[in-house]
C-alpha cells in the first residue's frame, strides 16, 4: 500500500488558487516541483504512488500523484528534496485537519476519497454543514 504526504498550502485560498500557482510553475519551470527540507525516510513506499494531499485553510481538499523525490540545493547551498508532482489537482471529500509544519506521512487508511470525476468543489454543500453532518455518523 503506497504511503502518501500532507502539506499545508500556505497562501492558498481554494483549489482554484493552488491550481493557477502550479499552472504559473510549470509555465516557468516546465514541472510542478515543491522543494522541502526533509527528504523522506520512507521514500520507496511514497515512491510507490504516494500523492501529496494538499491542506488549504485547515482542509485536506486536493491530492496531487508524486512522480519523483529528488535531491536538490537551496539558495544556501545545502540539500533539499525536490517533490515532483504530477500536473493536475483531484479533489476530495474534504477532512478537517490541525495545523503542522513542514509535511508529514499519511498512511493510505487515513486518506480521504476522491471526489467523483467531474464534480465541483463549488457545488457541494458548505463545509461546516459536512462537518455537522460527519460528527452525527450521516457521512
Amino acid at each position: 500500500m503506497p504511503l502518501h504526504l500532507k502539506k499545508l498550502s500556505v497562501g492558498s485560498e481554494n483549489i482554484k488558487t493552488l491550481t493557477e500557482w502550479h499552472q504559473q510553475v510549470m509555465a516557468r519551470h516546465g514541472r510542478i516541483m515543491h522543494v522541502t527540507r526533509s527528504f523522506p525516510r520512507r521514500a520507496n513506499e511514497v515512491l510507490d504512488g504516494g500523492s501529496m494531499y494538499w491542506i488549504i485553510k485547515g482542509w485536506m481538499c486536493a491530492r496531487q500523484p508524486i512522480i519523483d523525490l529528488v535531491e536538490v540545493e537551496r539558495p544556501d547551498g545545502k540539500p533539499a528534496c525536490g517533490i515532483v508532482l504530477a500536473p493536475g489537482l483531484i479533489p476530495l471529500f474534504e477532512r478537517r485537519m490541525r495545523p503542522f509544519q513542514g509535511w508529514r506521512y499519511l498512511e493510505g487508511d487515513d486518506v480521504p476519497a476522491d471526489l467523483p470525476l467531474g464534480t465541483d468543489h463549488d457545488e457541494m454543500m458548505p463545509r461546516e454543514m459536512q462537518e455537522e453532518l460527519r460528527s452525527l455518523g450521516l457521512l
